[in-house]
């Protein structure tokens, strides 16, 4: 009896002190506080946000992402009393929100009303506030995204800010609104209040690239979804919060070499057990090569470098020799993770000659494998979910090196946070999650494979398959007909080739492909969609951007274009002399590099400054936000005193030989400053017939190559991008030193 009445004492005591907390710190009335105390203290609410949206100033629309049958009533307890609740005829018949129906002044309307727009604006003229749950859709339907233009419009005509809100974690709970597959039931998850500043639609237009109100909303709603899943921690504290999120055991990544599937917990153990390996053999803080193929190994060493507070430098082993000596010499890298077997595998004998020569030892997988003991396994049972070092989201996380397709490569310097925000901006985009499947043939030493096709995966629970090598044209198509992967991530040169050699059966399990890297052609996105059935969703990146920066949905697309940029980048574009339409790209965002280092001054970053960084991209941005390239700054030819895209000639030379590929670069002319030069595969290309077809086009005098130099291919790097210092190096060496210059 004694104990029991303490227990009640202790309850009621804890009780007591929660509602006083929502009284004093979140201002909630009496009532509202206690409704709100019990749910606080069952799904321990982080509730700090919601004060600044309680602060906003009417009139206000708070825009809640309606993902359970539980936010209405949490939002009824925690916004201020006056507001007015716009539900759908469910949630607005919930048993939840018996307990809330009385608390203030709320009023439960059917969300169709939300579209009889004259008495909303009335009550937000007269200093309201109404509460509108948008559904919890990456891509919405048409019916659902006709909310978002409903309410853009309500707070254009009444001039009212909008409040994106967000229940962090509550798609988990059993009465979600998720369908299961794509998020795991969990009886009393931690919950979590997340907001933005409030915003008018003007302000949201003028910060972003929409012009469009609804869509200026769609990014801004879109936005709260990156910040909720930002967290403070690093790399690999990131994916263990998916692991315990969505199932430790959960089968995550898989690889052709024999490794076999890793769950969650195997790869986290394994990284942990690498990670105090390395943190007892470099010290704090100190660039750590890794140069392995796409395997299971290479994840483990990549998280347990990053766990121990390395900086992982993904060496790039197509490059040559005097690249990667460049690259171990510019980021002063003392040891190099690799594998006996894979180096003598690939014949990277020189290769491991250049990280020598660079100053750096070679470090084995395989001797530490054998190194590692019972107590070291134990250990790492225990404590898998604890990283070896504290480290920061802002500190560096990896080292990438550009493509050097124009030039010597530099080192970008990322940040646990931008990788992190990228993967959540893609995943914020495009709907993908734990019951989707991938198929990563693309390098992890590029920032495209190892964002889109391994930390997003490891973020999100799609289980992937690791591929070594995107140059399998007929291997790979088999390697996707029996894994049947979802989605798959490529460049246009790579899909073409499997399209080439495919079945017609290999890729129907894909419900989309993502091309990056390059300009995808007409004939490819036909062929994949004829064929496969299959819609090419075309992106655009850059390494400083860790690295995308736009990209195509499924509900947001628009061939020929690059997509709109993802939510949180913001772009400006400068004027260019010769250039009417569009201008020099400039971006910033939680995903833009913290710098880069450079051979003439080792192991220093130069950091952005303000902020933005400069993409070197020419780009035009229509009405509705969607960006398209118009070319590399520097792979612009100026002709007789016009800048002509060297990118736009390629693109019209694709036209009339479609089934070839072809690479233009210019070279100095003593009469007109430039003139470009067409290097192709086509054994038919001739002058007369591209200057036929360039009439039927519309383009320029200008844009005709003044040359055509056949070849047997193109030279290409690893990425899929077209190697242009060695297409320039081609045209010097058949042109001869006299004429190319």
């Amino acid at each position: 009896m004694i104990l029991t009445g303490a227990l009640v004492l202790v309850f009621l005591a804890i009780y007591g002190a929660a509602v006083v907390h929502a009284m004093a710190v979140l201002g909630l009335s009496r009532g509202q506080a206690l409704v709100f105390a019990p749910l606080k203290l069952v799904y321990r609410i982080g509730d700090r946000p919601i004060r600044d949206a309680r602060r906003a100033k009417a009139p206000v629309i708070y825009v809640v992402t309606h993902q359970s049958r539980l936010d209405p009533a949490l939002m009824l307890a925690l916004l201020p009393e006056d507001t007015l609740h716009i539900l759908d005829p469910i949630s607005a018949t919930s048993a939840w929100l018996e307990p809330f129906r009385g608390v203030g002044r709320s009023i439960m309307f059917n969300a169709e009303h939300v579209f009889v727009s004259r008495r909303l604006v009335r009550v937000l003229k007269g200093k309201g506030r109404i509460a509108v749950y948008i559904p919890d859709a990456v891509e919405p339907e048409t019916r659902a995204y006709r909310l978002f233009r409903a309410v853009s419009r309500i707070a254009m005509q009444a001039d009212a800010t909008i409040v994106p809100i967000s229940v962090v974690g509550s798609r988990l709970l059993p009465f979600s609104l998720t369908p299961e597959q794509d998020a795991p039931r969990w009886l009393l998850p931690r919950l979590r209040i997340a907001t933005l500043p409030a915003m008018t639609i003007a302000e949201m237009m003028a910060t972003g690239p929409a012009t469009s109100p609804s869509n200026a909303l769609f990014d801004r709603v879109a936005e709260l979804r990156v910040h909720a899943a930002s967290g403070k921690g690093g790399l690999f504290a990131a994916v263990r919060d998916s692991a315990v999120r969505l199932g430790r055991d959960r089968p995550i990544i898989e690889d052709v070499l024999g490794g076999g599937a890793m769950s969650y917990r195997r790869v986290l153990m394994a990284a942990r057990i690498l990670g105090g390996r390395f943190a007892r053999m470099t010290a704090p803080g100190e660039v750590v090569g890794v140069m392995l193929p796409n395997s299971n190994g290479i994840v483990m060493a990549l998280l347990g470098l990053v766990s121990a507070g390395r900086t992982a430098a993904m060496i790039n082993y197509t490059a040559g020799p005097a690249n990667v000596t460049v690259a171990v010499e510019t980021t002063l890298m003392r040891s190099v993770i690799s594998s006996r077997a894979f180096v003598a595998k690939a014949g990277l004998d020189d290769i491991v000659k250049a990280v020598a020569e660079g100053g750096a030892r070679l470090v084995w997988l395989e001797d530490l494998r054998d190194g590692i003991s019972a107590f070291d396994k134990a250990m790492a049972w225990l404590f898998w979910r604890m990283p070896v070092a504290r480290v920061r989201a802002e500190g560096p996380a990896v080292i990438m090196f550009t493509s050097g397709s124009e030039g010597l490569p530099k080192a970008v310097v990322l940040s646990h946070r931008n990788l992190v925000s990228n993967a959540m901006q893609v995943e914020a985009r495009i709907a993908i999650g734990p019951a989707d499947r991938l198929l990563n043939v693309l390098p992890l030493f590029h920032p495209y494979g190892l964002t889109g096709g391994l930390i997003l995966p490891l973020l999100t629970g799609v289980k992937v398959l690791l591929y070594p090598s995107p140059l399998h044209y007929r291997l790979i198509p088999r390697a996707a007909a029996q894994f049947r992967p979802t989605f798959l991530i490529g460049a246009d040169t790579f899909l073409s080739a499997y399209a080439n050699t495919a079945k017609d059966s290999d890729f129907e399990s894909l419900r989309f492909a993502v091309a990056g890297a390059e300009p995808v052609r007409a004939e490819t996105r036909r062929v994949w969609q004829e064929r496969f059935g299959v819609r090419i969703l075309e992106g655009y990146g850059m390494t400083e951007a860790s690295p995308v920066v736009s990209v195509n949905s499924a509900t947001h697309g628009r061939d020929g274009t690059v997509g709109r940029p993802l939510p949180g980048i913001r772009i400006r574009l400068d004027p260019v002399e010769g250039i009417a339409e569009g201008g020099r790209l400039w971006l910033s965002g939680p995903n833009i590099m913290l710098g880069t280092m450079h051979a003439d001054q080792p192991g220093v970053v130069r950091t952005l400054g303000n902020g933005w960084h400069d993409s070197g991209d020419i780009v035009s941005v229509d009405r509705d936000g969607f960006l398209t390239i118009r070319g590399r700054a520097k792979r612009f030819a100026k002709i007789a005193g016009e800048m002509i895209s060297l990118s736009a000639v390629e693109m019209l030379v694709s036209g009339l030989w479609p089934e070839d590929r072809h690479a233009a670069v210019a070279v100095p002319d003593k009469r007109r400053g430039e003139k470009v030069v067409l290097v192709t595969t086509s054994a038919k290309a001739d002058a007369a017939s591209l200057r036929q077809h360039a009439r039927k086009a519309g383009a320029a005098e200008l844009m005709l190559p003044d040359r055509i130099l056949a070849v047997d291919d193109i030279p290409m790097l690893a990425t899929g991008k077209t190697d242009y210092a060695a297409v320039q190096k081609i045209v010097t060496d058949r042109l001869g030193q006299a004429e190319a210059a």
